[in-house]
């Protein structure tokens, strides 16, 4: 039989891959690119494998989305601070709405203002505002949030039971 340890990080490796292959359904906006999927992967990391565990998983999947030319370097402080934000809602609270919530805050505000000196500094990008990336990352993490509580939604009852 496997150990935890195994079991996380055999999921870890499938929700990268998951958030990975979803950067093919990102789409641009305002110069970030916008990728719900990743977000849906950031909410189960969270659910199943807890905090520190959530963060890798985003970080791992920013870094594979970067070299396979699928992502920004905008990825990691968005989804990795939503990750945390998600991972540490679930832990303490068990209310999936609260954690879909901390990923919508953790990736929409905190991710989109940690974003701007990623743009201007590592990019060389010339940002018009602090505050550009704000709406676009609520639209990627908006989509990607439902998606994780709809799923989860019906996906959680089923497996408490077994």
């Amino acid at each position: 039989m496997l150990d935890t340890r195994t079991r996380k990080l055999t999921l870890a490796g499938i929700l990268v891959a998951v958030a990975v292959l979803g950067g093919l359904f990102s789409f641009p906006v305002l110069g970030s690119r916008c990728a719900p999927v990743q977000h849906l992967v950031n909410i189960l990391a969270a659910v199943f494998l807890g905090p520190v565990w959530a963060v890798g998983v985003a970080f791992a999947a920013s870094l594979l989305r970067n070299i396979a030319g699928l992502g920004s370097l905008m990825a990691f402080p968005g989804s990795m601070i939503g990750a945390l934000l998600a991972g540490l809602a679930y832990y303490y609270t068990r209310r999936l709405e609260l954690t879909c919530l901390a990923e919508l805050i953790g990736t929409g505000l905190l991710g989109a203002l940690a974003a701007y000196p990623v743009a201007a500094l590592l990019m060389g990008l010339s940002p018009a505002s602090y505050t550009v990336y704000i709406v676009p990352f609520l639209l990627s993490t908006g989509a990607g949030s439902i998606l994780a509580y709809v799923l989860l939604r019906f996906l959680l009852p089923k497996i408490r039971r077994d």
